[in-house]
């Protein structure tokens, strides 16, 4: 491999010698073969070719010895190591970021509206031109075809095969191989080509990237972007169309980013890669264009190149009437992604009475801008595009019922699909099973009315 500089895979048969377990010996579960497996032990036959390039017995000892030794020490000065403090315990689930305050210019006088999808692509250019270490890599964002939405259009002909480039069919190879990026130095950008896909990669994410920082007291964190389309509409069926957030929130040890127009798509996605931590950037496909009706918003003012949203900050972007509020006549709706057009329209129909809240940023949360909005309002309606059952939304239901629950005039309201296992293929019946304005504006009256 050295003389050649290029990959070499070994397969090695390698049997286990010795107990699978304390508590599981293996003369329980072995058998004739474990005699045979012995005959292959390789430190035996490591010895024995010693032997025959003519090391003397004298030598194997106390090359034992000396191993023997040095093993004893070791673990003699691991015994005498101090416990961990607990008072210590829930430390480094993250190391801190850099990007702690909102940045640069939202909307340049001079500036252009762009779509969504646009928006991340002209972030992600900005940041390889400013930053040699950047990499991006996933299924067909290369020259040939810049990823299948065009989110990468032109980026591998503009900086070359060895930063923007193509990878197998392997998404646990594509997550799992930010952690050795991050390790020398480079700083990973990398797509899942739909939600659907990310479950292969899961082991990865959950058992490498999660972890890393918190089991090393924040001395290995892994830097990983990790861009993933996601969101159902017009007929993408059961393996184009799923929300996984929920399962994502339940990973401690990563951040999940889920913007809902091109403003904030930039901002968090300059974020996202300052950030040292693991995090994850949802985007909605339905979003990307702005084609889907009602979703015209999506569409904004590019930022400048120096604009940067901090993780963890929601926005409000619709407010109530004073005089609602103060009547009691008003409610708050918490949401994030699609959700966020659903409630605009809902809206409509209720003038004045209903703030919006788009959280942009899962985990963390904005549990400031959400509590004083409880506060304020006493009435909450809840939004997502996933099934509600142990849904994010009803996580949020209850932690909010829990910490706000005397300045509540009704219960917590949730709205999301239908608990059911994959989105429909037929169009009207993807229709049925998500959520939409209609479906909204009918719980937000219940919830004025109750």
């Amino acid at each position: 491999m050295r003389e050649e500089r290029a990959p070499i895979l070994i397969h090695a048969k390698c049997p286990l010698l010795g107990h699978h377990t304390s508590g599981v010996r293996k003369e329980w579960y072995r058998g004739d073969d474990l005699r045979e497996d012995y005959n292959r032990d390789p430190l035996q036959k490591l010895e024995q070719q010693l032997v025959e390039f003519g090391v003397s017995e004298h030598e194997l000892n106390h090359t034992r010895s000396t191993i023997n030794k040095r093993i004893a020490e070791e673990f003699e000065r691991a015994v005498k190591e101090a416990d961990p403090d607990p008072d210590d315990f829930d430390s480094y689930e993250f190391v801190p970021t850099p990007v702690t305050e909102e940045q640069g210019i939202r909307t340049p006088s001079n500036g252009e509206k762009v779509v969504m999808v646009d928006a991340a692509l002209h972030a992600i250019d900005e940041i390889l031109h400013t930053h040699p270490e950047a990499l991006l890599y996933g299924q067909d964002v290369g020259e040939r075809l810049g990823g299948v939405f065009r989110e990468a259009a032109t980026l591998a002909k503009k900086y070359g095969k060895q930063r923007v480039f193509n990878t197998p069919i392997q998404e646990a190879y594509i997550i799992g191989s930010t952690a050795g990026m991050s390790a020398v130095g480079a700083k990973p950008i990398v797509e899942i080509q739909f939600a659907d896909y990310i479950w292969p990669g899961i082991n990865q994410l959950v058992e490498e990237i999660s972890k890393s920082c918190y089991l090393t007291k924040g001395k290995f964190p892994i830097q990983s972007l990790i861009r993933v389309p996601i969101g159902a509409y017009g007929g993408g069926g059961p393996y184009h169309s799923g929300s996984i957030e929920s399962t994502l929130l339940t990973i401690r040890g990563i951040k999940v980013v889920y913007p809902s127009n091109a403003a904030d798509m930039k901002g968090l996605m300059k974020a996202a890669f300052y950030d040292p931590n693991p995090v994850i950037m949802l985007e909605h496909k339905g979003l990307y264009w702005s084609k889907v009706p009602g979703t015209l918003d999506a569409k904004s003012i590019e930022p400048d190149q120096d604009y940067i949203i901090p993780l963890g900050k929601g926005r409000v972007v619709l407010e109530a009437d004073s005089s609602m509020v103060d009547a009691g006549q008003s409610a708050v709706v918490i949401t994030y992604g699609m959700g966020v057009y659903w409630a605009k329209e809902a809206a409509q129909h209720l003038k004045g009475k209903i703030e919006i809240i788009d959280l942009r940023t899962l985990n963390p949360l904005d549990w400031e801008l959400m509590t004083n909005a409880v506060k304020n309002h006493g009435r909450v309606l809840i939004v997502t595009e996933q099934p509600l059952l142990h849904s994010i939304a009803e996580s949020l239901a209850g932690s909010l019922t829990k910490s706000c629950f005397q300045f509540l005039d009704a219960p917590i309201f949730t709205c999301g699909a239908a608990d059911l296992p994959a989105i429909p293929l037929n169009v009207n019946l993807e229709k049925r099973m998500m959520p939409d304005a209609e479906k909204v504006r009918e719980e937000l009256v219940k919830l004025l009315n109750y």
